[in-house]
């Protein structure tokens, strides 16, 4: 855009004076208007200010237009360039193409096509780049950036999901409420092969055993009361990316036997059809449940869960990676000062470390939550000890507290056997002298 009235600017390269000076005065009312008479003035301007639509003759003395739009895409990637040529054929416009030309123009130029064009590669520029910056907020939400912590224990999950993204195996995810599962799941989808296609969840435990299977597999007309049209189910709409189930626990037995056919096959038949349906997908699950001893409780198939724990990734709790609170804390201010339009910066030491002393039940959920509240009402430019929830501060002092006196107990008991092995050596000395 032009820094002085904010049109976007519009490069013309053509070594005809008349034509630059035409499409000058037919494009200035809607756009900034450079002009150059040959390919090297073209290339210096390019080098020297900022141009959103090259707009270029193909045949002139010296560097002609398709050298010009090649060196100028060099330098400058998302240049939209339009060439215009008055000897144009068949060859030269897909060469122009190839060479990364946005379209192709035959002189003399229709004006009105002219200035459709310009807006069309405008806009689709705008789009592309919006598109550049939500791929970039899904990589940092989603992506590994999604998932904050330093410990020992993320380290060893990070370096799973980095191996297990890009091929195909199910993923089994298992963990507490709170601690994270579906970012993972997010995180596995944006860095899997998949990542451009659809990522669908389903939260298993929210649906009655009937619901989840129309919900999963989709229905045809009639299949019961309400079914008034076919219905495409959550398989098909994940088809060429991932499928998420969350609590997949919570899956009735009946809906397991059609789940265990979808892994082996990828085929199934809608609720009430009996046309195959085939599809290509990635399926991820997620429990805070142990799968396992629900196999030997009898409660879940023992061939669908060999199916699913192809891939194991466990999250931790937040209280056996209480390290990472700090680092937690200032993740979720930032997040949540953006968000409210705070100026929290930061979180002293002392504040960290009463938040590091609770045991956090409700895992990093728990935690963000904390943070939210925190930052909305905070006072001043970073969160201190006052601002805590008093319930989560009490807590953590007398946790810490329980935590002081167990060590207090233990250090005790130690000084006490030491002083009682003292004795009894004393005693067995003694007794060996009674004699004499």
């Amino acid at each position: 855009m032009s820094e002085g009235d904010g049109k976007p600017r519009v490069l013309v390269v053509d070594d005809d004076k008349n034509t630059r000076d035409g499409l000058e005065r037919a494009l200035r009312s809607s756009y900034s208007i450079i002009t150059a008479e040959s390919g090297e003035k073209a290339l210096a301007i390019l080098t020297e200010q900022n141009v959103d639509i090259l707009l270029s003759d193909v045949r002139m003395p010296g560097m002609d237009g398709l050298t010009l739009l090649q060196r100028a895409l060099a330098h400058n990637p998302g240049l939209l360039c339009i060439l215009l040529t008055a000897y144009g054929n068949v060859e030269t416009a897909v060469e122009a193409m190839k060479s990364g030309a946005y379209d192709f123009l035959m002189k003399p130029v229709n004006l009105d096509h002219l200035e459709l064009l310009l807006a069309r590669a405008l806009r689709s520029r705008d789009v592309e780049s919006e598109n550049l910056s939500l791929r970039r907020q899904l990589d940092q939400k989603y992506g590994l950036g999604g998932l904050v912590g330093n410990s020992r224990a993320m380290q060893d999950m990070y370096e799973t999901i980095n191996q297990a993204a890009p091929t195909q195996a199910t993923i089994l995810i298992q963990g507490e409420s709170g601690t994270g599962k579906e970012l993972v799941a997010h995180a596995v989808h944006q860095l899997s092969t998949r990542a451009k296609g659809p990522f669908v969840a389903v939260h298993c435990a929210a649906l009655s055993p009937t619901l989840l299977e129309s919900e999963l597999f989709g229905h045809e007309k009639g299949a019961f009361t309400g079914a008034v049209a076919q219905r495409r189910g959550r398989f098909e709409m994940a088809d060429g990316g991932t499928l998420f189930l969350d609590e997949v626990s919570e899956v009735d037995p009946a809906v397991q036997v059609k789940l265990l056919r979808v892994l082996e096959e990828r085929a199934f038949e809608r609720v009430g059809g009996d046309r195959t349906v085939q599809v290509d997908i990635r399926l991820v699950v997620a429990t805070n449940k142990d799968l396992k001893a629900l196999v030997e409780e009898g409660k879940f198939r023992e061939d669908l869960f060999f199916r699913l724990d192809v891939v194991s990734i466990k999250l931790p709790p937040l209280r056996d990676r209480l390290e990472d609170v700090g680092l937690l804390c200032r993740h979720f201010i930032r997040e949540f000062s953006e968000k409210n339009s705070k100026q929290v910066e930061t979180i002293t030491r002392d504040a960290v470390d009463i938040l590091s002393s609770y045991d956090w039940p409700g895992n990093v959920r728990e935690l963000r939550n904390a943070i939210e509240k925190m930052v909305v009402l905070a006072r001043g430019d970073r969160l201190t000890a006052r601002d805590i929830p008093s319930s989560i501060r009490q807590q953590a002092h007398h946790r810490a507290g329980a935590t002081a006196r167990a060590a207090a107990r233990r250090h005790r008991r130690r000084l006490a056997g030491g002083r009682r092995e003292v004795d009894d050596h004393g005693g067995a000395r003694r007794k060996q002298r009674q004699p004499y």
